[in-house]
This record gives C-alpha cells, sequence and structure tokens, in this order.
C-alpha cells in the first residue's frame, strides 16, 4: 500500500545495467580491456520513475525482481532516489534481470540483455491500490497480458495512461495490440517501432494511422531529428536540442518520457510539454547512465539559456 499520493507510477521493467567503459568495442575472438566499471538500476520502467523524482514529481514502480544481489542494487538505487517501491514483486525463483552496456571511446554501444525476472510480472501481481493513488500511469516495453491488466484498472479509476510498448512488443503489430491501443490515453514510440506498428515508413502516416486507434496523442521520437507529436487539436514538431557532448544515449526515449510526463503533470501545453522534454533528453545524453537526467532547476535553467520559458 502507497502511504501518500504518488503523482506517476511506471509499470514494467526493473533491471541492473552493468555498464562497461572499453577503448574498443571487441570483434569474435578478440578481447578488451575494460578501463571502468559502473552498476546501477535501469529498465524502461525504472528510468522513467528515476527520471520523474529527478523532475520534481512523486513516482512510485510495479515491477518484479528477484530475491539476489542484483535485487538488492535495483531496489537501493530506487530508494535513494525517493521512488516508491511498494509496488515492487520479489521472485524467489527467477533472478533480476539485467543488461550489459558496452561503450567504447567512441561513443559506440552494444547492449546484451537478459529480462530474467522483470518479464515474469503476472497480470495478478499489479497493484491496483497503487495505480489507484497516482494520477498517471505510465507502462513500459511489458508483456501484453500483464500491460492490458494495468490499463484496465487504472482506465476503471479514470487515471490517465501512457504506453511505450518499446521494440519487441511494437514487432507485433498495431492490429494484435489494438486493445491496448485503443485505451491508452498516450502512446510513445520511436521511428522503427511506428513503422514496426503500422507498416508506414512515413512517421506522420504512421502517428495518423495510431491516432485514428484511440489514443490522445501520439508521440513519435525521432532521436538527434526532434519529436513529433500528434493530438486532438492539432501537431507539433519540437527539433532536438544539441547537447554539449554526446556521452551515453541509451534511456534517451525514457527520459524524454519522463519529461513529457512530468510537464503535463505540471499543468504545460503539449507544445511546452514537448519542449520540456526534449531538453531534459538533451541534458541526459550529455552523462553517462540510462537515467542520468537533471532536476527540474536545471532544465528550467537550460530553457533561459536558449531563450525560451519553462
Amino acid at each position: 500500500m502507497l502511504e501518500h499520493l504518488v503523482q506517476a507510477v511506471a509499470v514494467g521493467h526493473a533491471l541492473v545495467d552493468l555498464r562497461l567503459y572499453v577503448e574498443r568495442i571487441p570483434g569474435v575472438d578478440e578481447e578488451a580491456v575494460i578501463k571502468d566499471e559502473t552498476r546501477s538500476v535501469g529498465g524502461s520502467a525504472a528510468n522513467v520513475a528515476v527520471v520523474l523524482r529527478r523532475l520534481g514529481v512523486q513516482s512510485g514502480i510495479i515491477g518484479k525482481i528477484g530475491l539476489d544481489d542484483f535485487g538488492r542494487i535495483a531496489v537501493d538505487n530506487l530508494m535513494r532516489e525517493g521512488v516508491d517501491i511498494s509496488g515492487l514483486r520479489v521472485s524467489l525463483r527467477d533472478r533480476t534481470g539485467f543488461s550489459v552496456v558496452v561503450r567504447d571511446k567512441e561513443g559506440s554501444i552494444t547492449i546484451y540483455s537478459f529480462k530474467g525476472a522483470a518479464e515474469k510480472l503476472e497480470p495478478g501481481e499489479i497493484d491496483a491500490d497503487a495505480i489507484g493513488r497516482s494520477k498517471h500511469v505510465h507502462v513500459a516495453s511489458l508483456r501484453p497480458d500483464t500491460t492490458l491488466k494495468t490499463v484496465e484498472i487504472a482506465k476503471k479509476r479514470s487515471i490517465t495512461v501512457s504506453w511505450d510498448p518499446g521494440r519487441v512488443l511494437s514487432k507485433m503489430g498495431a492490429e494484435r495490440l489494438a486493445n491496448i491501443i485503443s485505451k491508452v490515453d498516450i502512446i510513445f514510440v520511436n521511428r522503427n517501432e511506428a513503422k514496426n506498428l503500422t507498416g508506414y515508413h512515413d512517421y506522420r502516416q504512421a502517428a495518423r494511422h495510431l491516432k485514428k486507434l484511440g489514443p490522445k496523442i501520439v508521440v513519435i521520437k525521432l532521436g538527434a531529428s526532434g519529436s513529433y507529436i500528434l493530438y486532438s487539436d492539432g501537431e507539433v514538431f519540437v527539433p532536438a536540442i544539441k547537447p554539449e557532448r554526446v556521452v551515453d544515449t541509451t534511456g534517451a526515449g525514457d527520459s524524454y518520457a519522463a519529461g513529457f510526463i512530468a510537464g503535463l503533470l505540471r499543468g504545460y501545453t503539449i507544445e511546452k510539454a514537448s519542449l520540456y522534454a526534449t531538453i531534459v533528453a538533451s541534458i541526459k545524453v550529455s552523462r553517462l547512465g540510462s537515467n542520468a537526467a537533471p532536476s527540474h532547476e536545471e532544465v528550467v535553467e537550460k530553457a533561459r539559456e536558449l531563450g525560451v520559458e519553462i
């Protein structure tokens, strides 16, 4: 049970990221010396929950971890960030999922993932009380049956829902996922995921197709090109903001989603929320870590430097 009102709950994967820095990424039968190694909580839902918290939004997470060392790392990190973990489930059988993120001095990244317990979150394990005490629910890269159950719980309580299906789920196509898409308020996808869902190469066509299926807002994340948002009153394209330097692009999409949600919870217009999210993502990619996002104050200061008001 949550003891206080949480503004937003992220539902999905809570993993541990093992981040390795090497001079170069080796080929087959080659070896590379690890120059640095860090460990921290990761996974799309955990990333969004942490970034929301850093942006001043009270956040919680619903996910599943194992009873092991990685599980303790995830819990410690989430608690240190101030994320409510009462919705976490602990598996006595499955290990905590993890990702091995290898980065070289040129910024190239290779990722190996083991989902473990994260993918074993069952529909019956969703904490309805945690959802009911929130204002917004964000579901990220979660299996379809548990996603649908989460969305249904939220909608019965008139709570807004955003959904980021991720690469794997998007390959199922919009027709097979229509029962989810028709119920969510916001859908976040990147260019490739939009094509996977709809078959359209043109992201604007893909957005129109998805919009017809039910969501009030369709957000297409275009990476270094920016973002495109289609909503009931119109559309907006927000160009990307070039960071001082690109250090780590992992989790940039999660940071954008968290920024957009935080902006809406602050009462921003869609245009202003998308600009806020763009600044959040821009600052994040200049830092190492999948959820190394800025504070709200840093975003406001960056906006001031850019000559825009947040």
